[in-house]
């Protein structure tokens, strides 16, 4: 193709073999949203209403739900437009706009589950020191920096990529970064090396301060009594199960972005949608279950105490 030529529109060609059934697969993703939207919101409304809620521990919950939100938001709607279209394309501009928008959320989800892990540290390991270390103040200043520091590093990915195409056809139902950077005109190698520093710095610092936290946790618990590691389990389990599968499917994302057609389309296509379903979903269930499972406790110690 002709370098002068000016491609402002890109193709997303990861649509090409759900084409058959689309419809049928629009009213599957459009259930999943609708699942996705009310199971979160109806959390958020529980920790919004119930002023015992307003703490630490269920504010950054709840801004892992929020988190979730925009993230199925920057997906979910133009993915249900795809479906019901002859063409699926979008202007540049917008790919890369959706592309900030999927990553920067990707990457403050790790932050804030950093941020979560410190909460539950600071509460099993240093229960005296809690009210002093765990400030309304300090949580302010941690969600700030949740989503300022990996929006600052997307936005700097996104100037870097910008910048003339001499393809536009992307194998994706979805845009990163990564693969619009290949479609470009000139040498990717300083914006692919800054993509994989900055997810580097992004990830493992808030991977290594979690599983940090958790090996202090565990030394806690087990010098400590049965009931205690019981309570300890109580609060750490919901957290390590959501911190588990983002893990797990984030890991799955990088792969097939950075190995893109090294691996079957199919389960390209699987894996990308499965990011978007899992993680939104799982987080309201697993803290919805906590919540009630909390509400209901309190209820019946009314009830003895009454």
């Amino acid at each position: 193709m002709d370098h002068s030529t000016n491609i402002t529109y890109l193709s997303l060609e990861g649509h090409v073999e759900l084409e058959k059934y689309r419809y049928v697969y629009f009213v599957i993703c459009l259930t999943v949203y609708i699942l996705i939207l009310c199971c979160n919101v109806v959390v958020l409304s529980i920790i919004y209403t119930s002023k015992s809620l307003h703490e630490p521990m269920y504010i950054f919950i709840a801004a892992l739900l929020c988190n979730a939100l925009f993230l199925t938001a920057a997906f979910y709607p133009k993915l249900l437009s795809d479906f019901l279209s002859e063409k699926q394309v979008l202007s540049h501009g917008a790919c890369l706009f959706q592309a900030f928008c999927l990553y920067t959320c990707a990457l403050s989800e790790f932050t804030l589950l950093s941020a979560m892990a410190y909460d539950r540290y600071v509460s099993i390991c240093k229960p005296l020191q809690y009210a002093t270390l765990v400030k309304m103040s300090t949580v302010k200043k941690l969600l700030f920096f949740c989503w300022f520091i990996p929006s600052c590093e997307m936005a700097t990915s996104i100037i870097l990529t910008y910048r003339q195409l001499c393809k536009f056809k992307l194998n994706r139902i979805y845009c990163s970064t990564y693969s619009v950077a290949k479609l470009s005109c000139g040498d990717i190698t300083v914006t692919n090396s800054y993509g994989l520093s900055a997810l580097g710095i992004a990830v493992c610092p808030p991977v290594i301060f979690i599983i940090y936290s958790y090996v202090r946790i565990l030394d806690v618990c087990l010098k400590n009594s049965k009931d205690f590691r019981r309570k300890a389990l109580q609060t750490c389990l919901p957290h390590l199960i959501i911190f588990i599968n983002f893990s797990i499917t984030a890991c799955f994302e990088v792969i097939n972005n950075r190995f893109e057609g090294s691996v079957p389309h199919i389960f390209d296509m699987i894996m990308s949608v499965e990011n978007a379903v899992i993680p939104p979903l799982l987080n309201p269930i697993v803290y919805g279950l906590k919540l009630i499972k909390g509400m209901i406790w309190k209820r019946k110690t009314h009830v003895f105490a009454d």
